[in-house]
């Protein structure tokens, strides 16, 4: 697999490397364009528009690029719940099929996390929709979009199993994030989030928290009330830079999460298993 940010993600393996492709389609967040191409293989072009894990997602800005892209896609994939609205106009009057993972979940607007991908349910609905997608527009090649489409969920095990595994050894650990970036993860694998959550999503809207649950958090690091302190790579201020700090002056053990796919994970699958086998290391490091 090469990831190349903003441009082509192809699958390219033996014979098949000559295959040319059939569809363009586009994953509005790297890991969903990591996900299309592990899907498509050789015969689908995939554009990943946001895919630097080194930038706030909240601050992207759309370039004449991404426009060509999604006006030349046959398939958009988005994540839905406001997290990627800006797309919304941008496909109006274009030929592309759009995919929400909201949709595809049949989740509400008023949701309040949007960071779907850190579901376990998410992207084998995004997958299949897009395998079928991908079947129905180039039956030629439906064998091997449904064969992908199965070695894909089957990838996926490792990462189910880690945190059922997490969940039955260290359930209701209790936690404290910056924001809910992973929390859908954190959650399934059993802990328990004492930040307010009222906190969190100050913090992820860019908003002010109040005092009082400024005043919480801190007290759940000071008095060492968590086992685990997550917090969001991509977006840091001097608020959650002092949270960090005093984490780490506490002895909580830090856990690094991202809104994009790192640099360091060769497919979606691998990232949510990395960040799943980090927070075992770190909730077996608390228990020292």
């Amino acid at each position: 697999m090469i990831r190349l940010g903003f441009g082509m993600v192809l699958a390219l393996a033996g014979p098949l490397a000559m295959a040319q492709p059939v569809l363009h389609v586009v994953g509005l967040e790297s890991q969903y364009a990591d996900v299309l191409a592990q899907i498509g293989g050789p015969y689908v072009k995939v554009t990943s528009v946001q895919s630097n894990p080194n930038t706030d997602p909240h601050e992207f800005e759309v370039t004449p690029g991404v426009a060509v892209a999604l006006h030349g896609a046959d398939l958009v994939v988005e994540n839905g719940l406001g997290y990627d609205a800006w797309a919304d106009q941008m496909l109006d009057g274009t030929r592309a099929k759009l995919l929400s993972a909201q949709k595809l979940l049949n989740l509400p607007d008023d949701s309040p996390n949007p960071h779907l991908w850190y579901r376990t349910d998410t992207m084998p609905e995004v997958a299949a929709a897009a395998a079928a997608f991908f079947a129905a527009k180039d039956p030629a090649h439906k064998a091997a979009y449904m064969a992908n489409l199965k070695a894909f969920d089957a990838s996926l095990t490792p990462w189910k199993q880690e945190m059922a595994e997490l969940k039955a050894k260290y359930a209701n650990a209790p936690v404290a994030v910056t924001e809910p970036v992973a929390d859908y993860l954190l959650q399934a694998a059993g802990m328990k989030i004492m930040t307010p959550f009222s906190f969190e999503l100050a913090v992820m809207n860019g908003t002010d928290p109040s005092p009082q649950d400024v005043a919480a958090e801190e007290t759940l690091l000071r008095d060492r009330k968590v086992r685990i302190f997550a917090y969001n790579v991509q977006v840091t201020d001097p608020e959650t830079q002092a949270l960090l700090a005093l984490a780490k002056q506490n002895d909580v053990q830090v856990l690094p999460v991202y809104e994009l796919m790192p640099a360091g994970a060769t497919h979606y699958q691998d990232w949510m298993l990395q960040t799943t086998n980090a927070l075992g290391r770190a909730l077996a490091a608390s228990a020292k």
